[in-house]
């Protein structure tokens, strides 16, 4: 056999990711675009409840106050999510809700203010009005880096060796929510994650009428039989006499969202009370909103990667900032008890299903609206049979018909996430493509940034839950907040070193190992003829805000 010449070892860098059915701005048709953004729509639902259910009972509310709540979160991740396609970076991504505001807003429930309230009730109010005013202040950072192009200019400084680290760890730094999660109820979480393996990646082929229905929809059909599996096991008794812990994770029917839920109840601004302001209070939750503005950056480069676009330009990227800081606004104005940021989850599942449909998330983004709205007045009806009984489950808002997706185990949720942060994590690492690995340097950044990223937020992980507090624990508590929510984040602790590394060591020389003449075209909005294709407004909305 002939020896292969060198060009034909290698894999050429590529500016967009080839093999995608689907990408920004072309669209599936209309039945499978309705189920493809379905199927978006119960992925990101469990964030949703996972953080009213956490937060919620620590501020002094009821099983009622966490179904409003959820479906205040739901409504407003609808609503993000629009804004975001429409006027933002116009990338198919779902604006949800961030553990990172998870540090603050635990601050806040700490406060001793609050926490000397007698009835649980009053003091859930007032905490949540106080978490209101802390979010609707720090949402000015992002509104004033967005649409001042300030993010811009910085984003001028990120090369494609700097972002390798920052999105893979987007991905990557969520491995405490994968099998660790899984773990705590393997019987359920275990099955859920190999037969989603099987159906979206060795039976992708298997198709119905001309269309992969096993790889398009693994998601809804791996839910849908692992539920049923896990409410026989319920209803058998099989967790009768297991701990609290056990029974937790793997019951279906520990949910209390169904009976607590209103029929209809639309969320609307100030509906928890007028917001109480404190600086303290503030500046803690500014530093979770700089944690969701690396987060949000990271992921942008990871959707328009799985979506077959080019890079954000800078331009682009902070006008998707400052519309992120409106969302923030909202989510203050609203009550949703946390911020926003991208949905990982969703981001890796462009990439599962092989479908950057930018009119898919829209789709999702309108179940979120319209379920957590009206979407109660059909929960009777959901019981006529098996099949809109399961529907049900899968289509959680507070609302009654949604609260009934409460009852899937959040364990088979962590079982979907361990494929779909690996998406993202590898995405990250797709970058490498463009810089020169054969550098010594290149190998430090990289190396360093990856490790350091997941073992500074793993050592301050680890000393909180021994400790029950961060290890900055002074008397200044908004400082407190500051240091442990920034070196609690993966990509914002690999964004601060990759970044100050790589504009500061041997930067003349290393120009081309950086890969910056691959990110040249890109820094401009009409550096590239296909910018204009991917991110330009709606509605010829680019007459009246050109690109700067």
């Amino acid at each position: 056999m002939a020896d292969m010449k060198p060009e034909e070892m290698s894999h050429p860098p590529m500016d967009q990711l080839q093999g995608l059915e689907y990408c920004i701005d072309s669209n599936p048709s209309w039945g499978e675009a309705i189920a493809l953004g379905f199927q978006h729509y119960i992925l990101c639902l469990g964030t949703a409840v996972m953080i009213p259910t956490l937060l919620v009972p620590l501020m002094g509310g009821n099983a009622h106050d966490k179904a409003k709540v959820v479906q205040t979160m739901l409504f407003m991740t609808g609503i993000n999510t629009l804004l975001q396609t429409l006027f933002g970076t116009r990338l198919p991504t779902i604006i949800g809700g961030s553990y990172a505001f998870v540090i603050p807003v635990i601050s806040i429930i700490q406060d001793p203010s609050l926490v000397q309230i007698a009835d649980d009730h009053t003091r859930f109010i007032m905490t949540m009005r106080a978490t209101q005013g802390a979010l609707i202040i720090s949402s000015c950072i992002q509104i004033v880096l967005g649409y001042s192009q300030l993010w811009g200019i910085c984003s001028r400084f990120f090369s494609p060796l700097g972002m390798v680290p920052v999105v893979a760890l987007v991905g990557l730094g969520l491995f405490e929510r994968g099998f660790p999660v899984v773990g705590r109820c393997v019987e359920i979480g275990l099955p859920m994650l190999i037969l989603f393996v099987a159906l979206s990646l060795y039976l992708k082929h298997v198709q119905v009428r001309h269309l992969p229905i096993l790889e398009r929809f693994s998601l809804v059909i791996c839910i849908a039989l692992i539920w049923v599996y896990a409410h026989i096991l319920t209803v058998s008794g099989a967790y009768k006499h297991s701990s609290l812990i056990t029974q937790v994770n793997c019951r279906t029917d520990r949910a209390n969202l169904i009976t607590s839920a209103d029929w209809i109840n639309i969320p609307y601004p100030l509906q928890w009370g007028p917001p109480t302001f404190s600086a303290d209070h503030a500046f803690g939750m500014m530093a979770a909103v700089m944690v969701s503005l690396v987060e949000s950056t990271g992921a942008f480069k990871a959707a328009a990667r799985l979506a077959s676009a080019t890079p954000p330009p800078p331009y682009v990227l902070s006008r998707g900032i400052g519309w992120q800081g409106i969302g923030l606004l909202f989510d203050g104005l609203f009550g949703t008890v946390t911020g926003s940021t991208v949905s990982v989850e969703n981001v890796g599942l462009l990439g599962s299903t092989r479908i950057g449909s930018r009119r898919m998330i829209q789709i999702s983004a309108g179940f979120m609206i319209f379920f957590s709205i009206l979407g109660s007045t059909f929960t009777n009806r959901c019981y006529i049979n098996v099949i809109c009984f399961l529907f049900c489950n899968f289509s959680v808002a507070a609302g009654r018909f949604g609260a009934l997706f409460a009852s899937i185990p959040f364990t088979m949720f962590a079982a979907i996430y361990c494929v779909m942060f690996g998406y993202v994590g590898a995405v990250g690492l797709s970058f490498m493509q463009f810089t020169n690995m054969n550098s010594m340097r290149s190998l430090f950044i990289i190396g360093i940034s990856l490790f350091l990223g997941m073992s500074i937020p793993e050592y301050f992980f680890r000393y909180t839950m021994t400790s029950q507090h961060g290890p900055s624990h002074t008397r200044a508590g908004w400082f407190n907040d500051y240091i442990n929510t920034i070196f609690s984040s993966p990509p914002t602790v690999g964004l601060i070193i990759a970044v100050v590394l790589d504009n500061t060591l041997d930067v003349r020389d290393a120009t081309k190992d950086r890969g910056m003449p691959w990110w040249a075209r890109f820094r401009t909005f009409r550096g590239d003829s296909r910018n204009e294709e991917f991110y330009t407004l709606p509605f010829n909305l680019n007459r009246f805000f050109p690109p700067s």
